[in-house]
């Protein structure tokens, strides 16, 4: 007994970890602001060129995730909804 409540309790802190990495990882305006700041760390030449182009396509690839989650929640709402 006390094995299986100490594994549903670290399953469920796992999961809460999760969210909060899924939520850093592809928060749209999180990600806008960071390509901002990208970009004028690029303008103010504090990075170089090859650092820039890597992370902006790292932060493009999340910003295109990030946008197909948006548009796949959106779309399970507007499904559950017409189902009610």
């Amino acid at each position: 007994m006390l094995v299986s409540g100490s594994i549903k309790t670290i399953i469920g802190i796992a999961k809460k970890v999760q969210e909060e990495v899924d939520k850093e990882l592809y928060d749209l305006p999180t990600i806008q602001q960071k390509l901002i700041q990208l970009q004028m760390m690029y303008e103010l030449e504090e990075i170089p060129e090859e650092t820039y182009k890597a992370k902006e396509t790292e932060l493009i690839l999340r910003y295109e995730v990030a946008k197909k989650k948006e548009m796949e929640q959106w779309e399970a709402l507007t499904t559950q909804k017409e189902e009610d």
